[in-house]
């Protein structure tokens, strides 16, 4: 199929609109002028007879007709069933016929007939043009004759016709000038944008999409294409930082592990510097297990291939022994692990993913904390629901940042540097497990006072 230009079909539409216009003022001017001129006066007479019906009794009823013939047009007539004249309008017009005519014979076939009212279509002898007469019966004794002129439309459909056609060509040209300038003025600000749009998809952030137009939905589209803009801008700094930081947790513990691999090699180290290496060769395998598992996790969460497995368990149970694995941070470097709530909670959900977020919150809470080194769950059990908050004592989070801790890798400082605990998707993993659950989910922050992250789960009733 042939492309056109946005201007060319403006345009290409408003032209034809033009021409349907002059089109259908043709064809009803010129073919329908003399049906529409017949049916007004046929309308016309009508109301006349009914406004004479109406005043048939009235004293000044000869006044009314030489008053209604006037303003009309009109040759009004009033006879009795003897077919004698009690009243006639003293005005004579092209719509008068004369009396006693072979042509008159219809008022008595009128009269005669006994009905209330009758169209006929007659040629006046005088005038030699065609009428239109209305019968009507005013009551038992008299009757209204009411005649107007159908002069020939040949003349007059002449003369529309002539001008017609200058008004056609007028219009014409008026019309295609129009509709080159609406769809240039229209067009213009489509195709600015269109240029800049196109500067968009190769990667040229720094442009604006600043146009003031009085079109709303132009408007709208510069709105939402400056939007899109600064999204696109924010995802390719997070795809490169996602990528650098990927990179660096990555070679981290590679290039770890191949350096005590390598002192390993030395036979001249003693048995125990040897176990201490493997152990810490070990350590940095998990991390980078942990890594990986962490990376497949959310990319089949975002992908939406992984399904849940709800089932009934115990949160508080659930918590308890994930705080079991903390013990060595306890023990060896002081840290604090509070519970607040003991009471066995019920909850429906997927237990391995619920003990993925809980265990990235604690991390979390564990890399920020405060000089106590305490972190404090807290479960708020309501009637319907369960409010789960992980809170620490750290520095607190700018609101700035608020928005944007739960991408993956994001830090509130441009430098990254690895996490004493985890691997810093724990958050973006967070927030994809409870969108998956459909959990409300947030955080509060205080500078220099601490963070508390929090979701919200329904309840069940233990069975």
């Amino acid at each position: 199929m042939k492309k056109t230009s946005l201007k060319i079909e403006i345009w290409k539409y408003l032209a034809l609109f033009s021409l349907f216009i002059l089109v259908f003022l043709w064809i009803f001017q010129i073919l329908f002028l003399k049906h529409y001129y017949e049916w007004v006066k046929t309308k016309e007479i009508k109301q006349v007879g009914y406004i004479l019906k109406r005043n048939k009794d009235k004293e000044n009823l000869s006044q009314m007709i030489d008053s209604l013939s006037y303003e009309k047009e009109l040759c009004i007539e009033i006879m009795d069933q003897e077919g004698n004249y009690l009243s006639t309008s003293s005005i004579i017009s092209r719509g008068c016929t004369i009396k006693n005519n072979d042509q008159l014979s219809y008022k008595a076939d009128f009269i005669l007939s006994g009905r209330n009212k009758q169209t006929y279509e007659l040629l006046n002898p005088k005038f030699q043009n065609k009428t239109l007469s209305y019968a009507l019966k005013l009551d038992d004794t008299r009757y209204a004759f009411i005649n107007t002129s159908l002069d020939p439309m040949d003349s007059t459909t002449n003369i529309l016709k002539n001008q017609l056609i200058y008004v056609t060509l007028i219009v014409l040209i008026l019309s295609f000038l129009s509709a080159y300038f609406i769809s240039k003025r229209i067009s213009k600000p489509i195709e600015i944008i269109n240029d800049q749009a196109k500067l968009l998809s190769r990667g040229k952030y720094d442009i604006s999409f600043e146009l003031e137009e009085n079109i709303e939905e132009i408007n709208s589209l510069t709105a939402t294409l400056n939007h899109m803009k600064e999204e696109l801008s924010k995802t390719e700094r997070l795809q490169r930082d996602l990528m650098a930081n990927v990179s660096h947790d990555l070679k981290t513990p590679l290039t770890m592990i191949k350096a005590y691999a390598e002192m390993t090699r030395d036979l001249k180290q003693s048995r125990e510097k040897q176990e201490e290496n493997m152990n810490i060769i070990t350590e940095e395998v998990d991390r980078l297990t942990l890594l990986v598992n962490d990376i497949l996790s959310l990319s089949k969460m975002q992908a939406k291939v992984e399904e849940l497995k709800i089932e009934k368990f115990n949160l508080t149970e659930l918590i308890e022994n994930i705080l079991k694995r903390y013990e060595y941070l306890k023990e060896q470097e002081g840290y604090k692990f509070i519970l607040l709530q003991k009471e066995k909670v019920i909850i429906s959900a997927d237990k391995k993913k619920i003990e993925q977020v809980m265990y990235n919150l604690i991390n979390n809470a564990i890399n920020y904390v405060g000089e106590d080194k305490k972190v404090t769950i807290n479960l708020e059990i309501e009637k319907e629901k369960v409010l789960v908050k992980v809170i620490d004592t750290g520095k607190g989070i700018s609101p700035k940042d608020i928005p944007y801790i739960w991408d993956k890798y994001y830090k509130d400082s441009k430098k990254h540097k690895r996490d004493s605990i985890g691997t810093g998707l724990g958050l973006s993993i967070v927030k994809n497990i409870l969108k998956l659950h459909h959990f409300e989910y947030g955080v509060k922050s205080v500078k220099k006072k601490g963070t508390t992250f929090y979701f919200i789960i329904p309840k069940d009733k233990e069975e």
